[in-house]
């Protein structure tokens, strides 16, 4: 059913408060005249500045106001006065009603629930309009929540019809748009209000002069100010590809594969929504990176889920704080979560919560409970770098897609690492050697490679020549990588994997058996 079928039938059954939280109020007030005009009620608006008013009242309109209504203590009175049947919308009164409430709320607090039991034996109904969700535990048992949807993909397809209408006849306005595009605008937008969609197609059309496809980065940046405004998560720009990584051409191949999957025809089709993914494995050898380039593969924010961030001093405020991360990702949404070395954050958890008083048990059951019950479109990429602290629950199937074990690069995957770094770098990859380079970087990681360039290029800079052959050799000589310094570990984790995950490369776990460190015979 629609938000405006279950208002009203709230409204038939007497429910005498009903709580909207929304930020939207330039379209649920309508919504909500709409229900009063098909049950014949009245409507009322409240909010601070204006006190009690018909609704309608232009905010310039000086007639029909009574100043005394502002407080909410009198407006509350006028609702029982009130003889006819309607409905009584109060805009952001959470001030009055919550814990950290500016002014004393015990009596509006009071006034509420005296004015809720009254209502329930008459035809008129509170409806409380606020940005947040405030309710005293005074209030809990007389106030029904009800959510209020973002524009969906019909009502922005809507609004991208309208403003393209409007927009053809100014020829200095170019749009390119064709149907799938269209739909990779509406897409972008999904997550976004009204007038925040509304906002940023002004935006792009101020900025360059057209509409088209290639505007979705600039949607998604749009939701970049949601997530900044939360404090909870971390944006990153989606500046990472799949060529920029070198190897694990299983892991990238099964991503590209769902990069439609979000999409209505994949619905149709009977296809679920994707929801995620557990990379494991060795450290350096691209996890983060392919987290990075998913989204830019599938044109999705990316939020980066801190879960140390989460922890607070205060009781029930980790929980707390994990939920409003939650919601904020799942307001943006279709986005993708990363969970960044999510072993770590929960390793307390194995130990029973001797030490921290069952919070990040408590955590841990928050955040597997959503990756069970979740429906948004919120796609997780969860890594890890040790399998020991990782609770079996993660593990189960249903609440990630796979399971993922990205081991150190093959010989083939490192003559394919050093030819991308090399390339960023504005080296032309032929002039070395690239085979010799991958042999003696055997059972070097990714991030290792990587930073071996580095060092050839600051000796190549010292010695004011160019980047040669000799000078990287020498580099990778001069590293002892991370497999020789933890071998035992990483051996361990090979057989864990074995198995149990999938491999992210077309060689690697099966090969790992033979104990060499860069999984090759």
């Amino acid at each position: 059913m629609s938000f405006a079928d279950d208002l009203e039938i709230l409204i038939r059954a007497r429910y005498p408060v009903i709580y909207v939280p929304t930020s939207e109020e330039t379209r649920v007030i309508p919504v909500i005249t709409a229900v009063a005009a098909q049950r014949n009620k009245r409507v009322f608006e409240w909010s601070s500045s204006t006190g009690l008013v018909p609704g309608g009242t232009h905010p310039q309109s000086q007639k029909a106001r009574n100043p005394a209504t502002r407080d909410p203590l009198v407006a509350l009175d006028q609702v029982i006065e009130q003889v006819e049947p309607a409905i009584f919308v109060f805009k952001d009164l959470h001030p009055y009603l919550g814990k950290s409430a500016p002014v004393d709320n015990a009596a509006p607090i009071r006034r509420l629930r005296e004015v809720a039991l009254h209502l329930k034996n008459s035809f008129k109904t509170i409806v409380l309009v606020a940005p947040v969700l405030e309710i005293p535990v005074e209030l809990e048992k007389e106030i029904t929540v009800l959510d209020f949807p973002l524009p969906g993909r019909e009502d922005l397809s809507e609004l991208l019809d309208r403003i393209v209408a409007d927009l053809r006849e100014l020829k200095q306005v170019s749009i390119e748009l064709e149907e799938s595009g269209r739909e990779r605008l509406v897409q972008a937008a999904l997550g976004l209000t009204w007038s925040e969609a509304e906002n940023v197609f002004a935006k792009i059309l101020v900025t360059d002069g057209r509409l088209s496809a290639d505007d979705v980065p600039a949607v998604i940046a749009e939701k970049q100010q949601i997530i900044r405004k939360n404090g909870l998560l971390e944006y990153h720009p989606p500046n990472e590809t799949f060529e920029g990584i070198g190897g694990l051409a299983v892991l990238k191949e099964w991503l590209r594969m769902r990069a439609d999957a979000f999409t209505p025809e994949a619905r149709a089709f009977g296809l679920a929504v994707p929801r995620g993914v557990l990379l494991l494995g060795v450290q350096g050898c691209g996890k983060s990176l392919c987290a990075k380039a998913v989204a830019s593969a599938w044109q999705m924010p990316l939020l980066r889920f801190d879960l140390g961030r989460m922890f607070s001093s205060l009781v029930g405020s980790s929980e707390e704080n994990v939920r409003k991360a939650i919601a904020a990702a799942e307001s943006v949404a279709p986005a993708i979560l990363w969970v960044d070395e999510i072993d770590k954050a929960f390793s307390g958890f194995q130990g029973g919560g001797a030490s921290d008083g069952g919070t990040a048990a408590r955590v841990f059951g928050t955040f597997l409970t959503w990756l069970s019950e979740k429906t948004a479109p919120v796609f997780v990429v969860a890594t890890a770098n040790e399998i020991a602290h990782l609770p079996a629950e993660l593990l189960r199937k249903g609440r990630l897609d796979e399971i993922f074990f990205v081991d150190l690069p093959s010989e083939s995957e490192r003559v394919e690492i050093f030819r991308v770094h090399l390339r960023r770098r504005g080296r032309d990859a032929r002039r070395f050697d690239l085979a010799a380079l991958s042999a003696a970087s055997e059972g070097f990681s990714g991030a290792e490679i990587e930073e071996a360039v580095n060092s050839a290029l600051y000796e190549a800079f010292h010695q004011r020549e160019d980047l040669s052959l000799p000078t990287l050799m020498n580099a990778l000589r001069q590293t002892v990588p991370l497999a020789r310094t933890l071998d035992e570990p990483i051996q361990r984790l090979r057989t864990w994997a074995g198995g149990r995950a999938r491999p992210a490369s077309a060689t690697g776990i099966l090969e790992s058996a033979t104990g060499s460190p860069g999984g090759n015979p």
